[in-house]
């Protein structure tokens, strides 16, 4: 993305320009008066040129920032189910901290909660015949857990 800066930069020189003039030269009050006015139009202008740029680079920057937030939630899941690859061990719906459970794969704090609530279970497909994990979510945790 390009900025049309060369305006500000323009109308900000001009600004140092002016003021070095004045404190160097006798300008009366009424030129320095005509001059300020001057300046201030031309960086009000140029102000106004790059609005619509700087809007459209923060609507950029949001999108960015929620760009990267979606790639550091799916870098973090995906730490989380490597993690979760080498466990030897299955987790146990029956007995499983709600902390135990939140470490498996796409399983959140929420989800968690209402599988401690549900319990016992008999099976572990019961999470879905009971409504309470879908069955994509299901489909994520079932080789990782058990009920006995």
């Amino acid at each position: 993305m390009t900025f049309q800066t060369p305006a500000v930069f323009r109308a900000a020189c001009l600004l140092l320009v002016m003021s070095a003039l004045a404190a160097c030269h006798s300008i009366s009050s009424e030129d320095q008066r005509r001059r300020d006015e001057k300046t201030r139009e031309e960086a009000a202008k140029a102000t106004e040129r790059i609005k619509p740029e700087l809007k459209e680079a923060g609507k950029e920057l949001g999108q960015a920032a929620r760009e990267a937030a979606e790639d550091a939630r799916a870098a973090a899941q995906g730490v989380k189910e490597g993690w979760n690859r080498d466990h030897t061990h299955p987790v146990n719906l029956n007995s499983a901290t709600e902390s135990e459970l939140v470490s498996l794969p796409g399983i959140t704090r929420t989800e968690a909660q209402k599988i401690v609530r549900g319990r016992p279970y008999h099976s572990k497909s019961e999470l879905v015949s009971r409504g309470i994990l879908p069955e994509a979510d299901y489909s994520n945790i079932r080789d990782y857990v058990s009920t006995d």
